[in-house]
């Protein structure tokens, strides 16, 4: 499994890339694994304020529904709108191509909780 080390990540599987004043956030390839075959994703709309810790969205697949939760809060600017119309991008590319929304940071110290990814590996590995 792939856990790029400039990443930030939560324990609920969602990697975070800080740019700025905002973050774009995508799930891991731990999460994918897990979900298999990903038939499906509701995502937040732009404009659309995000509590840290709180559902922004779901995703479907063939096992299972499965919450997106929001590793920090803000303002959604933008959304991967590719990644609905082909939600299999997160199978294949769950880092680049399958990034799922950029939201404005509203407090930088939410980030602070976020693991590195040697702490998620070892979270990860560590469920097993």
């Amino acid at each position: 499994m792939d856990f790029p080390e400039e990443l930030k990540y939560s324990r609920e599987h969602v990697w975070v890339r800080v740019e700025g004043e905002s973050a774009v956030i995508g799930i891991t390839d731990f999460a994918q694994e897990e979900l298999g075959a990903i038939s499906g994703i509701e995502l937040p709309d732009e404009g659309d304020e995000v509590e840290q810790d709180d559902s922004i969205g779901s995703i479907e697949a063939r096992k299972t529904v499965a919450d997106i939760y929001a590793p920090f809060s803000g303002i959604v600017l933008s959304v991967n709108q590719e990644v609905i119309d082909t939600p299999t991008l997160l199978n294949d590319d769950p880092y680049d191509g399958g990034w799922l929304v950029e939201v404005a940071l509203n407090d930088g110290d939410e980030l602070k909780g976020l693991m590195t990814a040697d702490d998620y590996a070892e979270y990860v590995e560590s469920r097993d």
